[in-house]
């Protein structure tokens, strides 16, 4: 199966590539994440994944776009709408798959997947959801995989390569949510 993998950032990254090297998968790597706050957070993240992918020798297709205003406009309409977590994680979990099957199916790809699925803070079941509504759309394979038991390890791997660490998912929202937490 030819594979593109939506890669949130490059410590997750690491044990879903670990993972489907384990089934004989070498997927393609796909960097498209509107949602990172700020600026200097999505270049980290990015820089990461490009040292991640040239370290594997996989190949990385970056959408290049920062495209901060366009997630926040469409994820709420108001800002107490925007406080509505599972309402900010649909249209951001949808808007990247929705891309990545685009460019999977551009590209030749047969499935499509996505690193989101080894955090244990995602909602898996509506990851699951939308990729096989969106794979079904364009023909393709949406690839489900419980990646979760490799997170710790994927996280030991990052640090112990220097890569770069975030603490929240990448949005402002979560940002916030981390800092509330953090003064608890």
């Amino acid at each position: 199966m030819k594979l593109l993998l939506h890669c949130c950032c490059a410590p997750c990254s690491i044990g879903c590539v670990e993972a489907l090297a384990g089934e004989g998968l070498e997927p393609a790597l796909f960097w498209y994440n509107p949602n990172i706050h700020p600026m200097k957070e999505y270049l980290s993240r990015l820089e990461s994944l490009l040292a991640f992918a040239e370290e594997k020798e996989l190949s990385l297709l970056d959408e290049g776009k920062y495209v901060l205003h366009s997630f926040i406009e469409n994820t709420v309409s108001s800002l107490d709408k925007a406080e509505e977590k599972n309402n900010r994680c649909h249209y951001c979990y949808k808007t990247r798959l929705e891309l990545c099957a685009i460019r999977a199916a551009e590209t030749g790809c047969d499935g499509f997947s996505t690193t989101l699925l080894i955090s244990p803070y995602q909602d898996h079941e509506e990851i699951k959801r939308l990729g096989n509504e969106i794979a079904s759309l364009h023909g393709l394979e949406f690839l489900y995989r419980d990646f979760r038991p490799h997170f710790r390890e994927s996280q030991k791997q990052a640090r112990a390569l220097s890569f770069y660490m975030q603490k929240y998912c990448g949005c402002l929202f979560s940002e916030k949510e981390r800092r509330l937490e953090k003064k608890k």
